[in-house]
Order: structure tokens, then C-alpha cells, then sequence
């Protein structure tokens, strides 16, 4: 710093003498013409005592270095705050002030204690738990918040007129549980201990007769469920819904191994003079996508998306048949469509690259196009997933194929154990020996 100082005496000095004892600028006051051509050094020892400069503010500077990170870090954290709260979910902006709506009507749900005892599943977009209420078991599959438009969706399909099926899961009630950022959205349906047909199928082998029940019995609900009813009991026509998220770990298993159709969380509504919804192309799952959904080459008509879901059709009956013990070979672990070719996790490139360029499909035992009733279900499979969208069969086609192959099957068995029976009816029998 330079520090200038003006000493002012009575008068002004006729010579330019500086008094400053130890000054960085030298200065003096003088009065007349070149006063100042001499300059004299005559520091006053007993002169004005000079003050020094006010020290820098440290306790200052000190407390902007210690509070300037505290803050920068508060202001991130509330900038993540503000981002989470006003994210956006794959299916759009949720805002959770926004009433979900009229629940439809359920049995005094409210009125009637509901206790989650387990969980069973976990998907995509939330999970399944066993629950029990009064007396009954029930599952209830519980989303997030941010997967509300997905509960609002199978919350509207299950609610669509005509949708009380047998080979459809029994829906009960729809709640919103929790508010703010604790909202979660609740979806209870009926409870099958045996669980999906996923889960089914790694534990057990199926007979002959288990695998027509339970292949023609899903086909029967997925008939019901792509068909346009007229109006029926009291309820407005039902329209046709493809379900586009169709697969083994979706179809859940009856006590007597009926099939039960669920998981609706991506299905759209075909209904005359209305828009179907949300048409989105490529969902669902992966393994299970047809080829024309990997490609991105759907045509968004209500035969296209059904014509989608029979192409999963093939897949899972190729699941059941893999696991059938009426071949004369043995039965492998089972396994998902394409796993033994791309793995358990394959990418989306890996099935495009397989599926659409390499028109690969699961293959087929030697073994099972022996047996009479699996050689004429594999041909029924191959139209199923047809690489030609428009060559499939329908689902209700299937459901009356595996309904005739079933009684072939039956009726090969019978003439067959009928010829055995008779051939040895017809085998001479050695005398019997004479006891004295």
C-alpha cells in the first residue's frame, strides 16, 4: 500500500521540507515559485502520530471461505429435491396432487382389513405380495408413484365391461395409498399360490394331458380377450384389447392348472370411433417381441397388435412343450425362448440381429415331432410365429386346434391300448400242468 499524509501547520513554508519519518511517497507543502526545486528531508520526531491501516477483515474472509461450500452444497441439494419432485416417468408427467380418479366399485374394500404378508413377484413396474383379507388370500401388486399411468391403464382394462372371464385374473379393487412422495398405488386381484407359468414349469414336467389344459385354457383367454362381445348381462359391449406384454411369466396357474391370464399394464382398447390410447410400438419384453415390433415396422391396426401377441403365443406353447414328459426322450431344464442361443440377458440388438435378420426360432426336439400330439402342436407353433405377421393364426384358431389335437391324442391312445389288449387276449396260453 502507499500511504500519502498532509501535515497543515499555521502557514505555509517558504522551502519544501517533508517531516514524515518513515513515509513511502515523500511530500511536502510550500508556498512561492519553485518552492519545491530543493527538496529537504527533516523528519519530526515529535510531531502528529500516524494511525496504521485498519487490518484486513480475516474474520470476514474467514467466515465467506467456511460458509461459501455449505451453501453451494445446500443449493445442489435442493436443486435435486426440486428435480425429483418435478421428474418425469417413462409414461409422461405424474403430478401427485392430481385426484387418480373414481376407484371402481369394490366390495367395502375400506371397510374390510387387508395385511400384506409376502412378496412373490417383482417386475418391471412394481411388485406382487400375498396379502390376506378376512378370510381369503388375495394378491396385491403395489406400483410407485411413478408408474401410475401403468395402474391407471390396468385399473381401466380391468374395469372395461365384459372382462369377467375364467381364464382372466379376477379383478377386485384399485386404491391410492400414502400421499406425496409416499403415494403408492395399489391393484388387488384374486391369489393363485401356484404362481406364474414361469414358475410352474421350472419346478414341474407336464403330461400330456396337463400341457393340452393348460396351453388350450390360455389360448381360450387370450380368444376372449382380443374379441369384440356384443352387449351382454347388464354390460356394455366389451371391446377388443390386446394384451402386448404377453408371455409365460403372465399367465397365472389355477389350482386344476387352468390357465389365468394378467398383467394388463400395457394392453389398449380397440373400441369403435375412439383412438386406442397410447399405441407406443416397441413394449413389452424383449424376448417375447415379434419380429415386426424389434424392427419398428408395426402397423398401429387392431389385427396388427393381436397379431403381435399370437407371435408370443408361439413362444410360451413352445415353453410348455419343452417341459412335456409324453416324448419318448428325455426332459431338459427348462429354459427361456432363445436362451440356449443369445443367454439369459440378451440385448435388443441381439434378438433384432436373430429374430428379424436370421429368422431363427427355438428349436425342435427329434424327439418330440415323434409323438403324434406334439408333432401336430409344433406345426401349430410355426404358424403362430410366423416371420409374416398376417400368416398367424388366431388365438381362438389355437384354442380349437389344441382342442382337436387333444382329442386325436385321446383317441390314438385308446385304439392303441385296445390293440394291445386284444393281441394278448389272442396269445395261446401254455396248458397248465396236471398235479396228481
Amino acid at each position: 500500500f502507499v500511504y500519502l499524509f498532509i501535515l497543515y501547520s499555521g502557514s505555509l513554508r517558504q522551502e519544501c521540507v517533508a517531516t514524515e519519518e518513515n513515509p513511502q511517497v515523500f511530500f511536502c507543502c510550500c508556498e512561492g515559485n519553485f518552492c519545491n526545486e530543493r527538496f529537504t528531508h527533516l523528519p519530526d520526531v515529535g510531531g502528529p502520530v500516524i494511525e496504521p491501516p485498519p487490518p484486513a477483515p480475516v474474520l470476514l474472509n474467514l467466515l465467506v471461505c467456511s460458509l461459501l461450500p455449505v451453501t453451494m452444497l445446500s443449493m445442489a441439494l435442493l436443486l435435486c429435491f426440486w428435480m425429483y419432485r418435478h421428474r418425469k416417468p417413462p409414461y409422461g408427467h405424474v403430478d401427485i396432487n392430481e385426484d387418480p380418479g373414481a376407484s371402481p366399485p369394490s366390495p367395502l374394500l375400506g371397510l374390510k382389513p387387508l395385511q400384506l404378508l409376502e412378496v412373490k413377484a417383482r417386475g418391471r413396474f412394481g411388485c406382487v405380495w400375498k396379502a390376506q383379507m378376512m378370510n381369503d388370500y388375495v394378491a396385491v401388486k403395489i406400483f410407485p408413484i411413478q408408474d401410475k399411468q401403468s395402474w391407471q391403464n390396468e385399473r381401466d382394462m380391468f374395469s372395461t365391461p365384459g372382462m369377467k372371464h375364467e381364464n382372466l385374473l379376477h379383478f377386485i379393487a384399485a386404491e391410492k395409498r400414502g400421499s406425496n412422495l409416499e403415494t403408492e398405488f395399489w391393484l388387488i386381484t384374486e391369489f393363485h399360490e401356484r404362481g406364474s407359468l414361469t414358475d410352474y414349469l421350472k419346478g414341474s414336467v407336464l403330461s400330456w394331458t396337463d400341457l393340452c389344459h393348460i396351453a388350450e385354457t390360455m389360448a381360450c383367454g387370450l380368444a376372449y380377450l382380443h374379441e369384440d362381445v356384443p352387449r351382454c348381462k347388464g354390460e356394455g359391449p366389451k371391446p377388443a384389447i390386446a394384451h402386448r406384454d404377453f408371455k409365460s411369466k403372465n399367465v397365472m396357474l389355477k389350482a386344476d392348472l387352468s390357465a389365468v391370464l394378467g398383467d394388463l399394464g400395457l394392453a389398449v382398447r380397440f373400441e369403435p370411433g375412439k383412438p386406442p390410447g397410447d399405441t407406443h410400438g416397441q413394449v413389452g419384453t424383449w424376448r417375447y417381441m415379434a419380429p415386426e415390433v424389434l424392427e419398428g415396422a408395426i402397423n398401429f391396426q387392431r389385427d396388427a397388435f393381436l397379431r403381435i401377441d399370437m407371435y408370443a403365443v408361439g413362444l410360451v406353447l413352445w415353453e410348455l412343450v419343452s417341459r412335456c414328459k409324453a416324448a419318448d426322450g428325455p426332459v431338459d431344464e427348462y429354459m427361456l425362448p432363445f436362451e440356449e442361443e443369445i443367454g439369459q440377458h440378451p440385448s435388443l440388438e441381439d434378438l433384432q440381429d436373430l429374430v428379424v435378420h436370421k429368422k431363427m426360432r427355438p428349436a425342435f426336439k427329434d424327439c418330440w415331432l415323434k409323438h403324434s400330439g406334439l408333432a401336430q402342436l409344433c406345426e401349430t407353433i410355426e404358424e403362430c410365429w410366423d416371420h409374416d405377421a398376417e400368416a398367424r393364426l388366431s388365438a381362438g384358431c389355437v384354442e380349437e386346434r389344441i382342442s382337436q389335437i387333444r382329442r386325436l391324442a385321446s383317441v390314438t391312445t385308446s385304439d392303441c391300448l385296445l390293440s394291445t389288449v386284444t393281441s394278448l387276449t389272442n396269445v395261446d396260453l401254455p396248458p397248465k400242468e396236471s398235479s396228481i
